[in-house]
């Protein structure tokens, strides 16, 4: 199978959530991020650039009544590094929540671009 992206997280921001998550929902998330890994043009469903921001993106999981989000951006091309997530519980991505992906997002670049 050949990967269009390559798909890791970056310190334990996601992973601390997905493993809060019940079977299910990590079921879907796995899904979600393997369609990411495959796909060449994946649907903007499942994957959005957030518009206002410098290169953050938003995975989308929908497990029943509930919507999760998976901040995460590009990095060298076709590497996308997730960072935190959370369960979203209003029509708008919550203003901390999109900060927070923000600092994770610069945290990375600092660290790496050196």
């Amino acid at each position: 199978m050949i990967f269009e992206r390559q798909v890791i997280a970056y310190k334990n921001y996601f992973l601390d959530f997905y493993e809060e998550q019940t079977d299910n929902v990590q079921a879907k998330i796995e899904w979600t991020l393997n369609l990411i890994r495959i796909t060449r043009q994946v649907p903007e469903k499942y994957f959005k650039h957030l518009e206002g921001t410098k290169g953050l993106y938003e995975i989308r999981v929908e497990v029943g009544n509930n919507i999760y989000r998976i901040f995460s951006f590009f990095d060298k091309g076709n590497l996308v590094v997730l960072g935190h997530a959370f369960q979203k519980k209003t029509q708008k991505t919550p203003k901390q929540e999109l900060e927070k992906a923000i600092k994770i997002m610069e945290e990375y670049q600092d660290e790496y671009k050196k």
